[in-house]
């Protein structure tokens, strides 16, 4: 049922995802665990070079850099940084958290500051996110509004779509667009390339004013706008700027847009994923049930096939969204069909088909005439009579 298949793409997505972190694991530690090596042992040689060159011992050395890391966490650095609370500050700061950015430089140290911020962020984040669905949503609809008219011009070229917009002999074309939305995989493209060019540009900013590497800038882009905010780089935290009101202004865009993107591209991206679940459903269903089809359907010719199966091929932007019954779900889903809704599809098929069996046992079977049996349109059972039947009947017309 749809309840067991549901089942079967969650569990499928979470041994995936599993097996996805499993693998980034192992990649990100084969990469970075040197390097920490590395820097821990230069690090253990300068504490020691600096207690044997002061005369400190290394307990008491410890006990100032703990100190240290609190006035670090407090906001304190060894570099003028700006204030982090006041209001521009605060204002960046409540950006990160309605974002659900966090970058982590900034965190409230007072209790009450904490209690606020736990339920200033549980609306704040509600809000965002369903800001960013609206987004998306008026962003299909401009992407369908562009692609389907630059269909319909090319349809006016063609001198299928008449050039003042009445119906003409392309009546079914113009029947066509009626409805139409883009495919899922245009809407991935286009976010994907939209995503890039604001990435890049914002990159273009931060390199020469925050004084980072070009890479550097797009790995902030990304850490930003996808809303994961290690905090390892953070823009906008020295004390001046040059036309520093300009660069806040454009920092605040720049991130505004591109978590806008990012998340837009997520869900996108989500739909795609699906449709892969459901393809690796369908192939070990199709694996897995191939003897139980073999005894059900042991006899192709007397096997009634589902009509009117639509294939999937052009995936709709929302197409899972909407489904008018939940055959049709099954069917655009790429699920096999249960039994019931094969009787249901073709209760006419076999009805007709019974009766001619009745017929045929009873021995008073239907009188074909004889342009029929002229034509050669006789015999059969089941299904084969029903079809010779037709063409009988067909013949006799012509």
């Amino acid at each position: 049922g749809r309840l067991n298949a549901d089942n079967a793409r969650f569990l499928l997505l979470a041994v995936l995802i599993v097996l996805y972190m499993l693998c980034g694991a192992a990649v990100f530690s084969a990469i970075e665990l040197p390097t920490e090596r590395e820097a821990k042992e230069r690090w253990e040689e300068r504490l020691e070079n600096f207690t044997r060159r002061h005369n400190l011992s290394r307990a008491e050395l410890r006990h100032f850099l703990r100190e240290y890391e609190e006035a670090s966490v407090a906001g304190i650095r060894v570099d003028d940084i700006r204030p982090r609370w006041d209001f521009t500050g605060a204002f960046y700061f409540v950006g990160t958290v309605v974002s659900t950015i966090g970058f982590g430089m900034t965190t409230p140290a007072t209790v009450g500051g904490k209690i606020f911020l736990i339920f200033y962020g549980l609306i704040g984040c509600a809000g965002t996110i369903l800001f960013f669905n609206l987004f998306l949503e008026r962003l299909i609809t401009v992407i369908a509004y562009v692609m389907k008219s630059c269909h319909e011009r090319q349809l006016r070229r063609k001198g299928v779509l008449p050039h003042n917009g009445r119906r003409g002999s392309g009546t079914s074309e113009v029947d066509s667009l009626v409805g139409w939305k883009p495919s899922v995989y245009y809407v991935m493209l286009i976010l994907c390339v939209a995503s890039l060019i604001i990435s890049c540009c914002a990159s273009a900013m931060y390199t020469p004013i925050e004084g980072w590497s070009y890479f550097d800038s797009l790995y902030f882009c990304f850490v930003a706008f996808s809303t994961i905010g290690f905090g390892d780089l953070v823009s906008s935290q020295n004390i001046r700027y040059e036309s520093q009101g300009l660069y806040r202004f454009g920092n605040f865009v720049f991130i505004l847009m591109g978590v806008c993107c990012i998340y837009s591209l997520f869900n996108v991206i989500s739909i795609v994923i699906k449709q892969s679940i459901n393809w690796i459903l369908k192939k070990l269903a199709c694996k897995c049930c191939h003897r139980c089809q073999r005894r059900l359907f042991r006899s192709r010719r007397n096997v009634v096939m589902p009509g009117n199966v639509r294939s999937r091929r052009n995936i709709s932007i929302e197409t899972d969204v909407v489904n008018e019954s939940d055959t049709d779900g099954r069917r655009l889903s790429g699920e096999m069909i249960s039994m019931k809704d094969f009787l249901a599809s073709n209760k006419v098929s076999l009805a007709i088909m019974q009766k001619q069996l009745s017929e045929t046992a009873n021995g008073y079977p239907r009188q074909m005439s004889s342009n029929s049996k002229q034509n050669g349109f006789s015999g059969g059972v089941g299904a084969l009579a029903i079809m010779n039947n037709r063409l009988a009947e067909t013949s006799v017309d012509r």
